[in-house]
């Protein structure tokens, strides 16, 4: 397990109700650049993510260099001049949901308040998303948009054309109960 993310996990979930704690079996990260010349997308299935029904906490850790992309030289671009992936192997999110109903089984509109941190810049973000319980499940989804220059990921005035400065990221978790 990526050091990273299990040290994240040990000092922002402390006590755990095992009951009501899940872990996430499977994910898609998804972002998606629209700009003049081309379009690029990268997908990312190796994230992994934790949540506590319980306190509400959710955390998740994606390895940047398991982003999957069309061009191989778009994937080498990617992780060696944009985002530094050999000193930055990790984007992280750890923060609380809100407005959770933990007694509706019904697919609920949520917000995730929290610490996103990519490319080595740690922000404060409301992320707005969908929690979908189930009996032994957690399904969970969202589609937020990053700004390149906020976390201090530079784009090179010869390919501004090529890559937008707004990212839009989609996630999805499918999470089984621990």
């Amino acid at each position: 397990m990526n050091k990273t993310f299990f040290l994240l996990i040990v000092l922002t979930f402390p006590i755990f109700c095992f009951a009501q704690k899940y872990k996430s079996i499977k994910s898609y990260v998804r972002f998606y650049s629209e700009a003049p010349v081309e379009n690029i997308e990268a997908v990312n299935t190796k994230s992994t993510s934790i949540f506590d029904a319980g306190s509400k906490r959710i955390a998740f850790s994606v390895p940047i260099r398991d982003f999957y992309f069309a061009k191989a030289l778009m994937q080498e671009h990617f992780n060696e001049n944009y985002m530094e992936s050999e000193k930055y192997p990790t984007a992280t999110f750890s923060g609380q949901i809100v407005g959770l109903d933990p007694n509706s089984s019904a697919t609920q509109q949520v917000k995730a308040e929290g610490k996103l941190s990519i490319h080595g810049v740690e922000k404060d973000v409301v992320i707005e998303g969908e929690l979908k319980p189930g009996e032994n499940y957690i399904k969970v989804k969202s589609k937020f948009m990053v700004k390149l220059e906020d976390y201090n990921i530079k784009v090179p005035s010869i390919v501004t054309y090529n890559i937008s400065e707004i990212i839009e990221v989609t996630v999805l978790f499918d999470y089984a109960k621990l």
